[in-house]
């Protein structure tokens, strides 16, 4: 029965939209009204600056880190933080809150893949930074970070229930960032 109330509790922290509420404190128009019309970092950084967009970040980074993270120091085993943090990584995607209508989920994965496994974490997100360093496109580095989560979760956790979770939420990224894609390919990508 806990176990089934922390799940929907990271579901429900995951249904949190902090690019909404960050734009709300700070007098910023509705995310999902200006800009690329998604509610997360990258385009919170296009209609409120560097501050704004690093606040949300930082909240929907932690929606993905917290949860997991009490999952695993009550003592659970892997598989069920699988299931946390899926919970919390597809709140952030279809939040109850806000109409089901979220955000693409790059940080939100970045914090279920750190509260993971560090090295992982590190990794996805040493891989985004770097990547967004040499070509300045946020979309291209999130591509490719979450392309290579599932290959990084398997030779530095070797756990499979941590790697289907990374394979799964790399699925729904792609997925997400359709429209970046083809913008991408079609060299029109801001």
């Amino acid at each position: 029965m806990f176990l089934s109330l922390l799940i929907l509790f990271a579901y429900l922290i995951g249904s949190v939209s902090s690019a909404i509420i960050v734009c709300r404190l700070m007098g910023l128009p509705d995310p999902r009204e200006q800009g690329s019309g998604n509610p997360g970092a990258t385009n919170v950084m296009r209609i409120g600056g560097k501050k704004a967009a690093a606040i949300t970040f930082f909240g929907d980074f932690l929606k993905g880190l917290i949860p997991v993270l009490i999952a695993k120091f009550i003592g659970t085993p892997p598989v069920f933080w699988t299931f946390v943090g899926l919970a919390a990584f597809i709140g952030h995607l279809y939040p109850v809150f806000f109409g089901f209508k979220g955000g693409k989920g790059v940080a939100t994965s970045a914090g279920v893949l750190l509260s993971f496994d560090i090295f992982l974490g590190g990794a996805f997100m040493l891989t985004w930074v770097s990547i967004y360093k040499l070509g300045k496109i946020s979309s291209l580095a999130a591509l490719l970070s979450s392309a290579l989560a599932p290959i990084y979760a398997w030779f530095l956790t070797e756990d499979p229930f941590l790697t289907l979770a990374a394979l799964i939420m790399t699925g729904f990224l792609l997925w997400r960032h359709e429209s970046n894609i083809r913008r991408l390919l079609a060299k029109e990508e801001r």
